[in-house]
């Protein structure tokens, strides 16, 4: 009897969905990967450095009676890319969600940036979510039970913000790129959108110079009273990778408590 309930059990596992995060060890990532795991999905939680917080993440969601399996891989560089999705297919051989998360950049004035600081951050932002989308979308179309893309955008893709110049321009690529997937790929079922936040307080935000001033002059510019949190950017996530959001194609959703409307 133990051993059929344990059978029953990997068959089950078998069948559920799974999602890739890119980035998604701590922050915004982890709290999307957190919402899917409470959702029944599988989780994948690619990393590029800090191995202690992928693990320590990856051991929280398996509380929740999810498989994760924790993938180190820098996608600004396509063969890392194929490699991480080889793990994934030998472990899960499916992926229905992709949360294009994971994003850089060098924080300075325009007339100080360098070839190295463009490319650093264009890299991981743009031919990151590339690669990930294409093979994710491979895999999508072969199951043939389509799935869902949401990338993680941010207001300095549409305005401007003190040293913000490769980030800024990174995020507006990313926006331009969902269009371009989600019309090519919805006639395989696979929904493309982005989320676009404001100002946020977690750690990607404390390699900013202005940091305080930032935050600061958002809570009291912001209509709602209070700053964008992560939750709140993977609330808008989870509704765009949600059947309600079926007929949602190539659209930038914004959360920023309505800052943007005031400039």
């Amino acid at each position: 009897m133990k051993f059929l309930e344990s059978e029953e059990v990997i068959m089950d596992q078998s069948t559920k969905k799974v999602a890739l995060i890119t980035g998604s060890s701590r922050g915004i990532g982890k709290t999307i990967a957190t919402k899917l795991a409470k959702e029944g999905y599988n989780i994948v939680i690619n990393y590029a450095r800090s191995r202690g917080k992928a693990e320590e993440t990856a051991e929280e969601l398996r509380q929740l009676g999810v498989d994760v399996l924790t993938v180190k891989a820098n996608i600004a560089k396509k063969d890392k890319v194929e490699e991480m999705f080889a793990q994934i297919d030998e472990h899960f051989g499916r992926v229905d969600v992709l949360v294009n998360n994971a994003a850089s950049g060098v924080l300075r004035p325009v007339l100080e940036l360098d070839e190295s600081h463009w490319d650093w951050t264009m890299n991981i932002n743009n031919k990151g979510m590339l690669f990930c989308s294409q093979m994710a979308a491979e895999r999508m179309k072969k199951q043939g039970t389509g799935g869902a893309i949401v990338s993680l955008s941010s207001l300095g893709s549409q305005r401007y913000l003190k040293n913000y110049t490769t980030v800024g321009v990174s995020k507006a690529a990313v926006e331009s790129l969902t269009r371009y997937l989600a019309v090519e790929l919805a006639p395989n079922n696979i929904r493309v959108n982005a989320v676009s936040g404001g100002a946020v307080d977690t750690d990607a935000l404390t390699h900013f110079p202005n940091r305080d001033e930032l935050l600061t002059d958002a809570k009291d510019r912001t209509p709602a009273g209070r700053i964008v949190e992560p939750e709140d950017l993977a609330d808008a996530v989870m509704f765009l990778l949600s059947p309600q959001a079926k007929m949602i194609c190539g659209q930038t959703i914004v959360v920023d408590g309505g800052i943007s409307l005031l400039t």
